[in-house]
């Protein structure tokens, strides 16, 4: 692959902004106070975001202030040096997170208008007898006469909530509600988030398939390796319809989609490459198995657990040690979880870094490029949501009783066909790339029927 002479790194890492505030301050109404404040709020290393005016008076101006700040000791210097700036008062502090969390993200609403005796009748008796009589008659008939095939489950037992780990189904509710969100906004999915308090496969494994005729689809989330493994092949070896652990499977399809996009730019075959894997957790796995599918031929691999290595060597991988990925790898991708884990001196120049580890990377894609790394990620580009919702709109769309290798290249190959500019991925606001890679998985589903 290319190498690249890149300069050596004239700064100290910064830690990243973790949490979000707004800070109401009150501001004479004359030119150069809003300069003075962004001064400060610069030399404080607070990332200022939108700026909005709440209120006017006769000689004054209330204005709110996004801020990214870095924790709640960064918060205090902000709002302690915002109280010396001569004509600036703070007035209040607001955390929009949890603004748009209370009540919930998501309800399920009629699709409907009950406005008189006769929609009454219709909806529901007696002339919801009729249906019913079709579908117990014809089980089929269902797809046309519900909202089945147009509904998702997204199941969780909280054991590996994003970043935050084992910490409980109801504490990860949120989580599913953000998923159910995307899948309604992006390709018109009804979503219905499922929590399942227990870490027993056994348990996640019954309760899915005594469910699972009120959906058209299974998605699994946030449920911690080992065990996931075991759920999904069981889930889908039990169920008629599609289910997929979109930690596993959503990450690999997206990563697949950036891989394709930085090897024509690099003007390389991607199945030539030597691909290393750092954790071979749920993602780390799935995304072996699939470039595996894909056709590389030298994966390399590394995980603390014995059984971690044992699949990927069991899937055509070759188990090695950090050093061993680092050194042999021209494109790395890493996925443990371990904020700081690829030191910069291990980036050799001209490699391909994706540190997929979210909230916290395992290198600063800004570090990596310092290095020498030729391209550098993190999660925040590299997002499964890019990948979930076409791919359950796909396989609803097509009728498909499983995900198929084949549609989760498809897939990727759509995203990476996607990506405009000088970007790895598109953008997940983008609905034209949640559109083309539910045609692409549809066809593939079609493709293998025929």
């Amino acid at each position: 692959m290319t190498t690249l002479s890149t300069p050596e790194p004239t700064y100290a890492a910064q830690a990243a902004p973790k949490i979000l505030r707004i800070v109401r301050v009150r501001v004479v109404d004359q030119p150069g106070y809003l300069g003075r404040i962004a001064t400060v709020l610069g030399e404080l290393k607070a990332n200022i975001g939108e700026i909005n005016i709440a209120a006017q008076g006769p000689d004054y101006i209330l204005r709110d202030i996004s801020l990214q700040l870095i924790d709640e000791k960064h918060l205090a210097k902000v709002l302690e040096a915002l109280e010396t700036v001569e004509g600036v008062s703070v007035e209040s502090v607001s955390d929009p997170v949890q603004r748009i969390h209370e009540g919930g993200k998501v309800s399920m609403r009629s699709r409907i208008k009950l406005d008189s005796l006769e929609a009454m009748r219709k909806i529901y008796t007696p002339g919801v007898a009729q249906i019913c009589k079709i579908i117990q008659e014809e089980p089929g008939k269902s797809r046309l006469f519900t909202a089945i095939p147009n509904t998702v489950a997204v199941v969780t037992n909280g054991t590996a909530i994003l970043g935050l780990g084992n910490i409980g189904a109801v504490a990860g509710m949120p989580v599913m509600e953000g998923k159910s969100v995307i899948f309604d906004q992006t390709v018109g999915i009804s979503a219905i988030p499922i929590l399942i308090e227990s870490a027993d496969p056994a348990v996640v494994i019954e309760t899915v398939t005594r469910i699972a005729p009120t959906f058209g689809a299974i998605q699994l989330e946030d449920i911690a390796a080992p065990e996931c493994f075991e759920i999904e092949t069981e889930l889908q070896k039990r169920l008629s319809i599609p289910v997929l652990h979109d930690d596993q499977h959503g990450t690999a399809v997206v990563v697949l989609g950036a891989l394709l996009t930085i090897s024509n730019r690099l003007s390389v075959k991607l199945r030539d490459c030597k691909i290393g894997v750092i954790g071979l957790g749920a993602a780390g796995t799935a995304i072996a198995r699939l470039l595996i599918s894909f056709g590389i031929k030298d994966i390399l691999g590394t995980d603390l657990k014995h059984e971690a290595m044992a699949r990927l060597k069991q899937s055509g991988g070759y188990p090695t040690n950090l050093e061993g990925v680092m050194g042999g790898a021209e494109i790395v991708l890493a996925t443990t979880g371990v904020p700081g884990l690829i030191k910069p001196e291990m980036v050799r120049h001209g490699q391909v870094i994706l540190a997929l580890s979210n909230p916290d990377p395992e290198i600063r894609p800004e570090v990596a490029k310092a290095y020498g790394a030729r391209f550098a990620a993190d999660g925040r580009t590299i997002n499964n949501a890019l990948a979930f919702p076409g791919l359950f709109k796909g396989a609803l769309a097509a009728g498909a009783t499983c995900f198929t290798e084949e549609m989760k290249i498809a897939a990727a190959v759509a995203i990476a066909g996607q990506t405009k500019a000088d970007n790895l991925a598109p953008s997940i606001l983008d609905l034209e790339v949640h559109t083309a890679v539910a045609q692409a998985v549809s066809k593939a589903w079609e493709k293998r029927e025929s």
